[in-house]
């Protein structure tokens, strides 16, 4: 009989997905900020569900935990060591991870298995394997991921306590070079003379500013506009294409570019555009007079005031007729930017020939994603200023000049080539502040990126980053950040890195976890054509089997694109047989039957009207089941905190979902539609219950719930409807839905008599009015009264009207002990209020004062049902207000129970159980 393991019943999921979004503001020492990749699963999530995929559930060993306490209490145990493992800063404790590792020794017999990942991507799925202390395979058709995993993943254990070669290093700073230092040392130090190579060949090309007051100050970046010739005869002006004159919004530092019209023989038209700098806030761009590109319509020529078409633009662009014209210099401050007008320096010193040997290769087709060819950008040496492409090409050739200067220092090849590899990768990310596809961010008073989106957009007026300084987008800023993500990279185990199509490569039965594309979510070959282009360039002799496609490749690449496979239909098949390929081989290479784990993220304009469906989901799920894996859970995360809040009445998708799947028996039977409605009644209670006293919140119960019940489903070869044909997937997930709402409401039955009537009234009237005949006789049949509920001050009852009362109209000052009945409709709104007035810590002493009451009276898990309960009520019925206060105070109850323990605590001092108002 298999073993369930953890994952197959219940997680700590506030824990996991608050981590995850909290990671995403973790900038130094991240792996991730080693080099950009799109859609990077969050290392919190990966680590969590590899955890969770090898341990087994307590109750898979009845012979250690034989009751359902003992097997509670363990699996509590088991999610404390989650969340203390999901926790970045604990990353690199190398005692917890210890601890983790023997979890899984324990229950995998000693030998736990290795982890392939086919779509390794960004590589957080085999980085956070490694670090868990298995062994890791990973492969990847694209070029970039597979360097980016090799960067990760391969090369650190092979200089696990390498010294640094540079001269004088190794003697210094560190007596002894744990982990990845070393390395990280010698990036740094070899960059660093890279940084000032680059400094005394084309130093000049960088002059400082001369300010006002006559000092100089370093350039931070350039703000150009693009232009075009005003199409209008009489006027022929070079027109700047300006999307807004806005620099600066700080109030009382407020900057802007001003244009005016000058004379000017040496221009064909005879006059010019003159930009100066401005500060009065009489003369502020104003939102009619602000740039002069307006949306799709086009442009406004600011001398004549015609209007110039977009299609003029592109026209002009195609024709190779499109320049550029410097608007403003942004220098460092005190504490400020300073902005000062064009000068002739500065506009001749970024005058250079474009050099020799720069990627002449042609951007994809994608119309959706790739703007700039329309508008004669074709190649992507067009994507950068002639200075950007200088600077850029001598950083790449200084990489094999320093790579020279390792193994004269007396470092070995393989060594060599690490090192470069490294600082390939940050002139790679270099690129990415470089390129004249960077806006000017006004709000923040600095430097967007190129991949501010997953798309390469044409962008009309941008920054132009000063590359030899130490400011945002220069070399010396990436090299800071990648050497600090070497330093922390997980130095131990082994792993396998290869290049290889997911459809073809040989599966040898080890379990998958693999984040896969999606459909035609992003773009991924043709994007990273964009670092392609130049890892090729500086790596292509260290890495020729890697770089030996001019471009990324892209026939075989697992993505729906309608440009490369004939329209939507056919790009869609192309993808939806390809998936099911790949996991069908995983399948048949199965040998070991452990769950494996696939996530899969939600396309937002796949979601029909109700929010609560989505065609894409239900072909994923459809696929795999077609390639013989029943699914055992579904789990949503999110990385993104205001994912929590509810905007409506209904439930948005997660960002992503994460499943378990098991093989799916050769010999599985049918069933009919009431034998599989029979089988949900059975088994959905029973792991609604373990989800709910695990960590996690209402808002994400009823995906949750999906994998349960679809693993009623998928365990099925067929389920055939009353008239006859196959039960499909959407069909199935609304009887998953039907039963669910029916298992919360037979949870009713748990409740005190109180309880009960508030439920059934709240489902009826919210927080509103009704009749008090109706409110009598239902009080009745609970056994209980109109007035002893009003006495007990959960309802008020006036003019024939009842009406339940809000948590925050409940009393300021409420003493739980000196009441003389409370149930828990009563606790749960006093919760509610004293969370959302008072905190989590008073939540906490009131929790723990309500709980010396008769255990008859209050139940902590009660209460917790209930509030799943109240949400889920709540939310089918639009009342996004009640549901974010049911949900806030579930997903707080691992801290309200925290602070409750706390209380019991030798030594605590109790607090009055007058609660104060927060206004006290």
């Amino acid at each position: 009989m298999r073993k369930r393991k953890l994952i197959e019943v219940a997680l700590p999921l506030e824990a996991i997905n608050r981590e995850s979004a909290r990671e995403k503001s973790i900038r130094h020492g991240h792996p991730s900020t080693l080099h950009l990749w799109w859609a990077r699963r969050p290392l919190a999530a990966a680590r969590a569900v590899l955890f969770a995929q090898l341990v087994d559930d307590p109750s898979s060993r009845p012979e250690e935990f034989p009751t359902e306490e003992l097997q509670r209490k363990e699996r509590e145990r088991l999610h404390k060591l989650i969340e203390r493992l999901v926790v970045w800063e604990n990353a690199r404790d190398e005692k917890l991870f210890a601890e983790a590792y023997a979890e899984i020794l324990n229950s995998t017999n000693d030998y736990p298995p290795p982890i392939l990942d086919p779509f390794a991507g960004g590589g957080s799925i085999p980085l956070e394997a490694k670090r868990l202390g298995l062994e890791a395979y990973a492969s990847d058709l694209n070029p970039v991921a597979v360097l980016i995993n090799k960067a990760l993943i391969e090369l650190p254990p092979k200089f696990h306590g390498q010294l640094p070669v540079f001269p004088g290093l190794a003697d210094s700073e560190f007596r002894v070079w744990k982990g990845t230092q070393g390395l990280a040392a010698d990036v740094r130090a070899y960059g660093a003379w890279m940084g000032e190579e680059a400094e005394d060949r084309i130093g000049h090309l960088y002059p400082k500013a001369h300010l006002p007051d006559g000092s100089k100050a370093t350039v931070i970046a350039w703000i150009w506009a693009r232009s075009v010739t005003c199409p209008n005869p009489a006027c022929r002006i070079e027109m700047p294409l300006v999307r807004s004159w806005w620099l600066g919004k700080k109030k009382g530092k407020e900057a802007y570019v001003v244009p005016s019209v000058v004379a000017d023989p040496s221009h064909t038209s005879g006059y010019r555009v003159k930009f100066e700098i401005g500060h009065d806030t009489a003369g502020m761009p104003t939102k009619e007079s602000d740039g002069t590109m307006s949306g799709r319509k086009g442009g406004s020529c600011i001398a004549c005031g015609s209007l110039v078409s977009k299609d003029h633009i592109k026209s002009e662009g195609m024709a190779g007729r499109m320049g550029a014209t410097l608007m403003a210099v942004v220098t460092e401050g005190k504490r400020q930017r300073i902005y000062i007008s064009p000068t002739e320096e500065h506009v001749t010193a970024a005058q250079v020939e474009r050099p020799n040997d720069v990627p002449e290769q042609e951007l994809g087709y994608d119309p959706r994603n790739i703007w700039t060819p329309q508008y004669g950008l074709t190649k992507f040496s067009d994507l950068f200023t002639n200075r950007q492409l200088v600077a850029l090409t001598t950083f790449s050739d200084l990489i094999s000049e320093a790579r020279d200067r390792v193994l004269a220092d007396g470092g070995k090849t393989e060594y060599a080539d690490a090192v470069s590899t490294y600082l390939g990768l940050v002139v790679s990310k270099m690129t990415d502040r470089n390129s004249t596809l960077v806006n000017w961010y006004v709000s923040r008073e600095s430097t967007s990126s190129t991949f501010a989106r997953q798309a390469l957009p044409m962008v009309w007026d941008f920054a132009e980053v000063e590359p030899l300084g130490a400011n945002t987008g220069s070399f010396s800023n990436s090299l800071l950040w990648t050497a600090e993500a070497i330093e922390g990279l997980c130095s131990k185990g082994g792993t396998s890195i290869s290049q290889s199509d997911a459809a073809s490569r040989r599966y040898n039965g080890v379990p998958l976890s693999t984040d896969p594309p999606y459909y035609d979510n992003i773009s991924y070959s043709d994007l990273s054509d964009y670092f392609y282009v130049w890892l090729r360039r500086s790596l292509w002799s260290i890495y020729p089997d890697l770089f030996a496609t001019v471009l990324v490749p892209k026939e075989q690449e697992l993505v729906a694109n309608p440009y490369r496979h004939g329209g939507k239909a056919k790009a869609r098949k192309f993808f939806e047989d390809g998936f099911r390929k790949v996991f069908t081989l995983a399948r048949n290479a199965d040998r070991m039957g452990l769950p494996i784990t696939v996530y899969y993220a939600f396309k937002q304009n796949s979601i029909d009207e109700t929010g609560k469906a989505s065609t894409g989901w239900e072909t994923f799920l459809e696929s795999m089941i077609h390639a013989g894996w029943e699914i055992t859970s579904t789990w949503p995360l999110r990385s993104e905190l205001s994912n929590r809040m509810l905007a409506s009445g209904t439930n948005s998708l997660a960002s992503s979902i994460v499943l378990s799947l098991r093989p799916c028996p050769k010999n599985a039977s049918t069933t009919d539609r009431r034998g599989f409605i029979r089988a949900l009644e059975a088994e959905l209670p029973e792991a609604l219950r373990k989800m709910q006293h695990g960590q996690i919140s209402p808002v994400d119960l009823p995906q949750a719930a999906i994998g349960p019940g679809m693993a009623v489903f998928s365990r099925y070869a067929a389920v055939i409807e009353n008239d006859g044909s196959k039960m499909s997937v959407r069909s199935a997930l609304a009887r998953i839905n039907e039963v669910l709402d029916q298992v919360l409401s037979e949870q009713e039955g748990d409740f005190d008599e109180t309880t009960r009537f508030a439920v059934t009234w709240y489902r009826q009237h919210g927080y509103g009015a009704g009749e008090f005949g109706n409110a009598d006789s239902l009080a009745r049949a609970r056994n209980t009264s109109v007035d002893t509920m009003s006495g007990a001050g959960i309802l008020t009852s006036r003019a024939s009207k009842v009406q339940l009362i809000r948590p925050l109209d409940l009393p300021k000052k409420y003493h739980v002990l000196q009441d003389g009945v409370t149930s828990n409709w009563e606790a749960l709104h006093h919760l509610v209020k004293i969370v959302e007035r008072n905190g989590i810590p008073r939540a906490g002493e009131f929790l723990h004062t309500a709980l010396s009451r008769s255990e008859e009276e209050i139940n902590a898990d009660i209460i917790k049902e209930l509030g799943h309960l109240l949400f889920r009520i709540s939310e089918n019925h639009g009342w996004a207000h009640d549901a974010l206060s049911f949900n806030n105070l579930v997903t707080s109850w691992p801290e309200i129970l925290e602070a409750a323990r706390s209380a019991e605590e030798p030594g605590y001092m109790q607090p009055s159980l007058n609660l104060p108002d927060e206004d006290n």
